[in-house]
Parts: structure tokens; C-alpha cells; sequence
């Protein structure tokens, strides 16, 4: 059966001719605050914020053009902070791969642990009632700097921005508390919102409660080279790269698809299962109802074994136990989040997922198909969905956010 398959996917962006000159001049000419120079030589202690391995920023070329805004400042005075979350801390190679030797040899660096209560104190609360605690050393430095990048969030919105600090540095009762079903199920709290996210306000409001940074983020296009660099202040570079970065990976179908075939945008978001539930969700956002999503992602961090996220899926027979749990509050543990939004598609939709790193026993109790062959699974279901099966395929997962038009 000959069926046609529509490639969604948004428009591909050269990279920066000059990458180093084009941050030397986002830095020296800021969006709304001063330059990171003057701002560096007013203070004592500088934090500087980076992502975990989960994320595909730049470091070895952002860095340099920081450093050498930096330049003068003792080493001894900068303070780097892996913002992991919740997620696991990075190994040292993990950390010289994304950061380069240099980096490692030179400062110190501290990897947050949001179940360590003791590295964490209070900052304030926020309008909703939310008590912020974020990592004591962070608290104690004057100028703070987050970097990372700016993408597609299925429930915060926009990555970068505020994230690097909440829920980047904070503490597991604050992620918990603002990663909390009453905001996940919040209309707004969905792909490409922010300002009427009442979740992603809520990670705004935290992280200026630990004093206003400056922010660093940049767009990347398919290759993860830069494309667009928003630096400044954090409110304002921020919404201004989401403007950016919406305008360029927003893409309108015009109907619904029987199948959506989708990867999650690759090395490093398919890392793990936990990651790839991004890339299932971009996919429901254009199935129809009793739709099937077709997933392929590496998986090699598992699902990842021994989290939360594993845990609860290995604890509940069906999408549904799982889904009230959450709901009538008897299911509060680290990760429940992500659990509760693969349950909600999984209640309604059909996911194989493709991975030569999983079990099949490992998917399956994940409440999802195992997939060992795309091309046989689409043979399947287009048995199933008859002559006039549509099919949409997201070869960029989650970068791409399609939407119906």
C-alpha cells in the first residue's frame, strides 16, 4: 500500500559566520542591563550556571567569549553550578566532554543535588506559596550567570531562561511543589507558553528570589550549531530568544495524523526514556484520537535505572492507577511529572517505542509498545488504519513543535 508521509519540520537556520564575535558582542551589548564586564568588576563572588548532559548547549564555544569578559577575575572567585535538577550528577568525563579539561583543572564545580537538604537554603516564597530553596553556595554569590539554551518545553513553556536556577539548582520540595499536578493540568502549562504558564511564572517569580542574573542562552539550529544568541537581562533576553525560537520551530498541519512517526531530536535528549517522553508529547500534539506514535531514541542512560521515574512506572499496573494516584495526592515522589504526562497520552494513544538499549520488559512496563523494526511497526498499522492512513513524521522530535492549524 503506497501511503504518503508528510515531513513536519521547521525551517533549517545557517549558523553564525562568527560565533566568538557574535557573543563578545551579545555580552558587551546586553538586552536591558549592563554589560557582563562592568557587572563582573562590581562583584566578589561569580557563579556561573550550566546545564547538564541532557541538553545539547555549546559550552567549548561559549565559554571562551566569557571568559574573556571575565578576564582579570581570579579564578578563585568563580563558582560553577551544574544545574541537574533532579536528574543524576554528571561523571567527570561527562563534565570535561561538555565543558573541556580546562575548565575542570581551573574552577571549582558543584553539581546540584536536590535531595541533599542541607546544600540548599530557604530564598522566599512565591505569590502561590511555594517556599524556594536553592543551593546555599549560589545564595552567596553577587553576580550569578545562567546559560543554556533556548528550546520547545511540553509543560514549562521555553527551556533556558529561569530554569538553569529553579528547577536547575533548587531543592526537591521546591520542584516538587511547583512540578505539582495542579499546574501540570493548568491549560496553559503546555509547549511555547510562558507569561499565562502559571508554571513557568511560578520557576520566574523562584529564581529572581535568589537575585536578578544575567542571562546567557542561545537558539541552535538541526546541527546544534548557534543561530542566535540572547544575553542580558533574564526577563528580557528571555522573551526575547522565546519570540525568536517560537517564530522559527512553531509549524501548522492542517489535520490530525493516524500515525506520527518521531525521534527526540537525537543525541544528547534520547539519552534516556525519562527524556524521550518530550518527543511522545510533541507527537500527540497532531494525533488523532486512537492514533499511534512510532518513537525511536537511543536510550543508553535506560530509563534511567534506579529513579524515581522508574520506580513508579514498575508500581502501577495501568496509566490510569497511576494518573489518580497523582491526582488524589498518593503519589508524591521525585518524577512523578514526567510519569503523569506519558500516562495521560498513554490512556488514550497507542506509543512503540524503538530502542536497541531497552528490554522489551522495560518498555512494556512503561506502558508502551516495543518496537524492533519502524518499517514492519508502520506495515502494522497501516493494515489497521486502511488506504487513507495520514502519516506525519517529526525527524526533529521535540525541537519541532507542530500544532493543528
Amino acid at each position: 500500500m503506497a501511503v504518503k508521509a508528510d515531513v513536519i519540520d521547521s525551517k533549517f537556520i545557517p549558523a553564525i559566520k562568527d560565533e566568538a564575535k557574535a557573543l563578545r558582542d551579545a555580552l558587551v551589548n546586553p538586552i536591558g542591563t549592563k554589560p557582563l564586564k562592568k557587572l563582573a568588576a562590581e562583584s566578589n563572588r561569580i557563579a556561573i550556571v550550566v546545564n547538564d548532559i541532557t541538553r545539547a548547549t555549546p559550552y567549548k564555544k561559549i565559554l571562551p567569549s566569557l571568559f574573556e569578559e571575565l578576564s582579570g577575575i581570579d579564578d578563585s572567585r568563580i563558582i560553577f553550578f551544574v544545574a541537574t535538577g533532579t536528574h543524576r550528577a554528571n561523571t567527570s568525563n561527562e563534565l570535561k566532554a561538555m565543558l573541556g579539561s580546562e575548565v575542570i583543572r581551573r574552577f571549582n564545580i558543584i553539581q546540584n543535588d536536590a535531595n541533599d537538604v542541607e546544600s540548599h537554603s530557604f530564598a522566599g516564597c512565591t505569590s502561590s506559596g511555594n517556599k524556594v530553596y536553592i543551593h546555599s553556595e549560589y545564595l552567596k554569590c553577587d553576580l550569578k550567570i545562567l546559560t543554556g539554551f533556548i528550546e520547545p518545553h511540553f509543560f514549562a513553556g521555553f527551556s533556558g531562561g529561569p530554569k538553569a536556577c529553579v528547577p536547575g539548582l533548587a531543592g526537591l520540595e521546591t520542584i516538587m511543589n511547583n512540578h505539582c499536578y495542579e499546574k501540570l493540568s493548568e491549560k496553559n502549562a503546555v509547549w511555547a507558553v510562558t507569561k499565562s504558564n502559571p508554571l513557568w511564572q511560578e520557576l520566574n517569580q523562584a529564581a529572581l528570589l535568589a537575585g536578578r542574573p544575567f542571562l546567557i542562552n542561545v537558539a541552535l539550529n538541526s546541527n546544534k550549531e548557534i543561530v542566535a544568541i540572547f544575553a542580558g537581562d533574564i526577563e528580557l533576553a528571555h522573551e526575547t530568544g522565546c519570540k525568536y525560537v517560537k517564530q522559527h520551530a512553531m509549524v501548522e498541519v492542517k489535520q490530525p495524523y493516524d500515525i506520527v512517526i518521531c525521534s527526540n531530536s537525537g543525541d544528547p535528549l534520547d539519552l534516556n526514556l525519562y527524556q524521550s517522553v518530550k518527543g511522545i508529547s510533541a507527537a500527540s500534539q497532531i494525533l488523532k484520537k486512537n492514533g499511534s506514535i512510532i518513537l525511536a531514541a537511543s536510550c543508553w542512560d535506560g530509563i534511567p535505572q534506579n529513579s524515581g521515574f522508574e520506580k513508579i512506572l514498575k508500581e502501577n499496573k495501568t496509566p490510569k492507577q497511576l494518573i489518580d494516584k497523582i491526582k488524589n495526592g498518593s503519589l508524591k515522589i521525585q518524577d512523578s511529572w514526567q510519569a503523569y504526562i506519558l500516562c495521560k497520552i498513554c490512556e488514550n494513544v497507542e506509543v512503540y517505542f524503538y530502542s536497541d538499549n531497552l528490554s522489551d520488559e522495560q518498555i512494556i512496563n512503561s506502558f508502551l509498545k516495543p518496537c524492533r523494526n519502524i518499517e514492519l511497526t508502520v506495515q502494522y498499522l497501516l493494515k489497521r488504519y486502511g488506504k487513507n492512513t495520514r502519516i506525519g513524521i517529526l525527524p526533529q522530535g521535540p525541537l519541532t513543535v507542530p500544532h493543528i492549524g
